[in-house]
């Protein structure tokens, strides 16, 4: 995309629409506010935008109402969703139900201009992979696809059953191919908790771009794969085998797997 890229912001409360915009005028991007669900779809439907951050709970026309609103016309723009803790379940299903992905608050204004960087190069990545294109990484790195029997909240993390009821987790190959270089990843340690929608790892790229990996499945972490940690070459290369990040005792699988989408 060579012009700028189109950003709405929806929330009911106009500070927060100008901390939001202000939060993103260093990117040089054309920045449109909304007040209401109902004036965001009126602005969506006359000019069509890039990403719309928006805020899950407002009065009319929801955030999760507004998603499934815009989805309905087709891919369209990427939808951030904006969270309070109380409604990260809400949220995690939100992506099931097509959102790009969410922000829980309070947030920095680097988190978010990380979280709306990759919201567009993801959909770089999908119009290249439309047109057939292979992108800036190697072509053996192309032929990744999310295997059979995985859960995954799309894009963000995937989650693995193993046998003896443990899960394995780790990062969505198109998460690692919508950021840029990888210079740190951050893993919680063994015998920590993590519930679905909190964030288990963060990785930051070359750009100082800070990117938050969710957790798919609540539990306690009883393994860290620290030589993903070392080599960041086998998050990208293998991100389903020897990129996996932890292994977790689940509390609520039953519960949390029914917000994953199952490859």
């Amino acid at each position: 995309m060579g012009e700028k890229a189109k950003i709405l912001v929806v929330d009911d409360e106009i500070s927060v629409c100008k901390s939001i915009a202000s939060a993103l005028e260093p990117e040089q991007y054309i920045v449109d506010m909304a007040l209401s669900g109902e004036e965001a779809l009126k602005k969506e439907a006359k000019s069509k935008y890039d990403v719309i951050v928006t805020d899950l709970m407002m009065p009319g026309i929801s955030g999760m109402e507004l998603l499934k609103k815009v989805k309905k016309e087709g891919p369209g723009a990427k939808v951030i969703m904006i969270t309070g803790y109380p409604s990260i379940k809400s949220a995690v299903e939100s992506i099931r139900l097509g959102a790009f992905d969410y922000i829980p608050k309070p947030f920095t204004p680097n988190d978010l201009r990380s979280l709306v960087s990759r919201a567009l190069e993801s959909r770089r990545y999908r119009e290249r992979e439309v047109a057939g294109e292979a992108g800036p990484r190697k072509k053996e790195e192309e032929k990744i696809s999310v295997p059979q029997g995985l859960y995954c909240i799309p894009e963000n993390s995937w989650a693995m059953i193993e046998q003896d009821g443990n899960v394995r987790v780790g990062i969505h190959h198109v998460f690692l191919r919508t950021i840029g270089e990888i210079t740190s990843v951050d893993l919680p340690r063994e015998n920590e908790i993590r519930y679905q929608g909190e964030a288990c790892s963060r990785v930051t790229d070359s750009h100082l771009h800070v990117h938050r990996v969710w957790t798919p499945v609540g539990g306690e972490v009883i393994a860290v794969n620290e030589e993903v940690a070392r080599d960041y070459s086998k998050l990208v290369k293998d991100p389903y085998k020897e990129g996996w990040t932890l292994l977790m005792a689940p509390i609520h699988l039953d519960e949390d797997l029914r917000n994953l989408v199952p490859s």
